[in-house]
């Protein structure tokens, strides 16, 4: 009898026939577009995904980086959180065709009330779509919504705010992210694309949950101030996301695969979630060398320090090796 398939696997075979209906041209011309806005620095003020064509082009390109990212930071708040939390209720804002709900549900298995607030209605008729494939999502409610000052968000155990900040205006972000405090009962999970800027929005997202009573249980290992200085370098982290025809279709090349990079931030009220954050994260690629590794961390001391592992280390120094970028450190029984 053939094993159950992941979440993952689901949601590929889902997108995979996305684009059957739409010429292949066409689909190139709507990602082109879709990162053109997507990269860009001036707010949109209205949905960037208008259509069908739009929807699908991105879902099929881009859903499966993000749901890949989005699990990546919920990962680390699984491994931060006592083992028998899971969320009880889950709020996407700015969830679009679903992707942080498919990655809630592959770090927490089952079926519990979620809901997806967009303001691209085809991207939620096509999220709703998706959805169908893949049973524990049956509950979810899609609802259109308008991301900014004016957004009532629906009280949840967890809440995401995954991919949209960079849409929206300083004053709209603040304003998503304070509401996203007020909703969430037990943790706010926000991620953006690794770049400078993201992990800028990031920054601001980590600073207003902490005054909102929250504190960092992933990826730092403290809740005190970022010890990079914007403008100078910038935590993101990387993950590898396999291929679709589209990609390379677009990109060119053979590759199957790609790496995504993203910034995060996870949070959690203490009273309702006693997370242990790591005492360290690998926060860049390990330097692997004839007889060491050299990890980049930042630790609980609040400051960016480098660690060699050598052979002399044992064990230690095979961890070391195996180590990915992102990973806590040390290694948990060690």
């Amino acid at each position: 009898m053939r094993d159950q398939a992941s979440p993952a696997e689901t949601l590929r075979t889902a997108l995979a026939g996305l684009l059957e209906d739409l010429p292949p041209k066409a689909a190139a011309q709507a990602v082109d577009r879709l990162i053109a806005n997507y990269r860009g620095t001036t707010p949109t003020g209205a949905p960037v995904l208008r259509d069908r064509a739009d929807v699908s082009a991105y879902a099929a390109y881009r859903m499966p980086a993000t749901f890949e990212a989005a699990r990546s930071a919920l990962d680390a708040l699984a491994a931060a959180a006592p083992s028998d939390w899971s969320p009880a209720g889950h709020t996407d804002i700015g969830g679009g065709t679903g992707a942080a709900t498919w990655a809630v549900n592959a770090t927490w298995p089952g079926g519990r009330p979620v809901t997806v607030l967009d303001w691209a209605e085809p991207a939620l008729a096509l999220g709703r779509e998706i959805a169908t494939a893949n049973p524990d999502l049956a509950p979810v409610r899609w609802q259109r919504a308008r991301i900014g000052a004016a957004l009532d968000v629906p009280s949840a155990a967890l809440v995401t705010v995954s991919y949209v900040l960079g849409e929206l205006t300083a004053d709209d972000r603040a304003a998503v992210v304070d509401a996203a405090a007020r909703a969430a009962t037990d943790a706010v999970v926000v991620v953006e694309p690794g770049t400078p800027d993201g992990y800028a929005r990031v920054l601001d997202a980590r600073a207003r949950l902490i005054d909102a009573g929250f504190r960092v249980a992933a990826p730092c290992p403290h809740s005190d101030a970022c010890p990079i200085a914007p403008g100078e370098d910038w935590c993101h982290f990387s993950v590898r996301v396999a291929r679709s025809s589209l990609h390379r279709q677009v990109k060119g090349g053979s590759l199957a695969y790609e790496d995504e990079k993203f910034s995060y931030v996870a949070a959690v009220r203490p009273a309702a979630v006693p997370a242990e954050p790591s005492p360290g994260r690998v926060v860049r690629k390990p330097q692997i060398r004839k007889g060491m590794v050299l990890l980049d961390l930042c630790d609980a001391a609040g400051a960016p320090r480098r660690e060699t592992v050598t052979k002399r280390h044992g064990a230690l120094y095979r961890e070391a090796r195996d180590t990915p970028w992102g990973a806590p450190w040390p290694p948990a029984g060690t």
